[in-house]
């Protein structure tokens, strides 16, 4: 009788292996950046509305600033922490030079973001303003996250994730020209906005891969 687990595998076979072993590494990882996108969606969409109400006098009703600080702190800490959780976990199950890459991509999320704030921090203690910090901080942060999204294109292929790195590193540049506070209210609808797409084009992405 012929051993069929000793025979070579035919042509067609083994490209469908090959095709198994990319749809799972594309869902191990795409799964993971969509949950890590959408966290920081929704940070920076309520913090930074919340942020535009408190300093806006024209906005529909005013909030707090006491309130709208800490709100906006507390998104994107939590936003932070959601980043380190996903980005150890991304590289479980996973063998191979993926897991490097998985891990690296997860993880320089939290990493660049904390270098952000440590940065920021310097600057205050340097005499930087409160209103001059309302530019750098949503500046930098969409800088990073514009940066990482191309470098998700590389990792992944993916065209969307370049569209949007590019559109993300638009935006964070195009706000900076717009003077506080008018700045929050595009980092809120374009920023956070992007991020948003850019989790559900992550995730339309991985089910067209699974599919293929």
């Amino acid at each position: 009788m012929t051993n069929h687990d000793d025979s070579p595998l035919d042509p067609a076979a083994m490209l469908a292996l090959s095709a198994a072993q990319q749809q799972r590494v594309s869902t191990t990882f795409l799964r993971p950046v969509f949950m890590m996108l959408g966290a920081w969606g929704v940070a920076y969409l309520v913090g930074f509305l919340a942020l535009w109400f408190a300093l806006e006098p024209n906005a529909p009703f005013t909030l707090p600033l006491p309130i709208a600080g800490p709100l906006f702190g507390i998104l994107i800490a939590g936003a932070i922490v959601a980043s380190i959780v996903i980005g150890s976990r991304m590289s479980r199950g996973i063998r191979g030079s993926s897991v490097f890459s998985g891990a690296v991509y997860g993880w320089t999320w939290s990493i660049a973001s904390f270098a952000v704030f440590l940065i920021g921090q310097a600057l205050f203690n340097a005499g930087m303003p409160v209103e001059l910090s309302m530019l750098y901080y949503p500046t930098l942060y969409s800088l990073v996250a514009g940066i990482l999204y191309l470098a998700g294109a590389a990792l992944w292929n993916s065209r969307s994730q370049l569209f949007l790195g590019l559109w993300i590193i638009i935006v964070s540049v195009a706000s900076s020209f717009a003077g506080v506070p008018t700045n929050l209210l595009i980092m809120a609808l374009l920023g956070g906005g992007g991020f948003l797409v850019g989790a559900v084009a992550t995730l339309i992405g991985g089910r067209t891969v699974s599919r293929g």
